[in-house]
């Protein structure tokens, strides 16, 4: 059986940052996914269900509330490795493209307070598993270390 693309990437070598994991065609459309790596791959603590549930229920929130974005987000959401999210978009994007959007939604992370959006039994499957303390402070360490001052060895997989 063959490899998938995404198991074919060095994760060894793999650090935080944004990367075009895939383009795909859809009829006349592409779709660009894109790997929102939070943390080192094998070398760090990969992060916590409660975190990533709230990072992904406040980043969905986020994007489908986009003056720009909202009606060309198909998905956000945890890779199953929690070292990271997809962000699947209507079109052909780069990295550097999307940047902007991604710094504004972990800066959205990042300083949300009060109740996250959907967490209650009528909207969500496991609403108490949230952490919105951890999911604001890997926002920033995010923002901090990788995004604020990103540079091309972070935006395309290592070799």
């Amino acid at each position: 059986m063959e490899k998938i693309t995404s198991f074919t990437i060095d994760h060894i070598r793999l650090q935080p940052g944004v990367y075009v994991s895939r383009r795909d065609r859809i009829g006349a459309e592409t779709v660009t996914t894109f790997d929102l790596r939070m943390t080192s791959p094998n070398e760090e603590p990969v992060m916590n269900t409660a975190e990533v549930h709230t990072i992904e229920h406040l980043g969905a929130t986020f994007l489908r509330n986009h003056p720009e974005y909202k009606d060309k987000t198909i998905y956000f959401g945890p890779m199953g490795c929690r070292t990271g999210f997809y962000l699947l978009l209507a079109g052909d994007y780069s990295s550097r493209d999307i940047l902007p959007l991604v710094r504004q939604m972990y800066e959205f992370i990042r300083d949300y307070k009060g109740e996250v959006p959907g967490a209650s039994p009528m909207d969500c499957g496991n609403y108490l598993d949230m952490n919105l303390s951890m999911a604001n402070f890997l926002a920033k360490r995010y923002l901090d270390q990788v995004l604020y001052d990103i540079d091309d060895s972070r935006l395309v997989y290592p070799v």
